[in-house]
């Protein structure tokens, strides 16, 4: 049994010496997840350059109009664009086939990981420190917050690379600016699975860590960073931030 403190709040956690995964099953994002698309959005992804973006990004059902600030460029082939802000190709409800299809099986899969992280049942936490989690060392497993959650200082999630976490958050996310997720001991962002029902605001110079499935925005303000991917049921709004999968 670890006791792990920071900032005098302590969180009880007890880690297995076997090689077992801790934490529950991994939520599957199929062909929604992070490796396909490190921004996916259904209304539009807007960034203020200049952001650096480091993998696929998709809108759907809105067409290319969706995506502003990027200064595209549309390949020859009517398929994707490029941007000087994104490595890799920009996809759009508006381009040629076979991408519609593909996006909207995507933006299906994006809701189906939304309805499965939601539903998962008999947390391991709930509503720890009342949702407002600062310095706090995070155990894998399944946490709950009937609330929103807010992040006023650093929080660490310490496990293995093959331990997971999801974060079921009912209300918004907000991370303060200069605040940051940080990985301890092994774990991997793409382990970690943020599901939340209200909007996500990440402060400047901010850096979180993990999938966000959000029903709702996304917003990076000036200079935020991501490890990840942000799967947004709506908007995704970047200020000069830098998103990587």
């Amino acid at each position: 049994m670890i006791i792990s403190s920071l900032s005098n709040i302590c969180l009880l956690a007890a880690l297995s010496t076997s090689a077992a995964a801790l934490g529950p099953a991994p939520v599957n994002l199929r062909t929604a997840a992070c490796e396909n698309y490190v921004i996916l959005a259904k209304s539009g992804v807007s960034v203020v350059p200049p952001c650096v973006i480091t993998g696929p990004v998709g809108v759907s059902p809105i067409a290319a109009t969706g995506l502003t600030g990027f200064s595209l460029t549309l390949d020859p082939s009517g398929q994707f664009s490029t941007s000087a802000q994104v490595t890799g190709h920009i996809f759009a409800a508006s381009y040629r086939a076979p991408i519609p299809a593909q996006l909207s099986l995507a933006v299906a899969d994006m809701g189906t990981a939304f309805t499965d992280a939601t539903g998962r049942a008999n947390p391991d936490f709930t509503n720890l420190a009342s949702g407002a989690i600062c310095g706090l060392i995070l155990a894998p497993g399944l946490y709950k917050w009937t609330t929103g959650v807010s992040i006023g200082c650093d929080i660490t999630f310490s496990g293995s690379s093959t331990d997971t976490w999801i974060l079921q958050v009912a209300g918004t996310l907000s991370i303060a600016a200069g605040e940051e997720m940080l990985l301890a001991g092994g774990a991997l962002a793409s382990n970690i699975f943020w599901v939340v029902t209200g909007a996500v605001l990440v402060g400047a110079g901010a850096h979180t860590e993990g999938v966000i499935l959000g029903k709702t925005s996304c917003t990076y303000l000036t200079g935020a960073t991501a490890e990840g991917c942000l799967l947004c049921q709506t908007s995704v709004a970047l200020q000069k931030a830098t998103i990587h999968n």
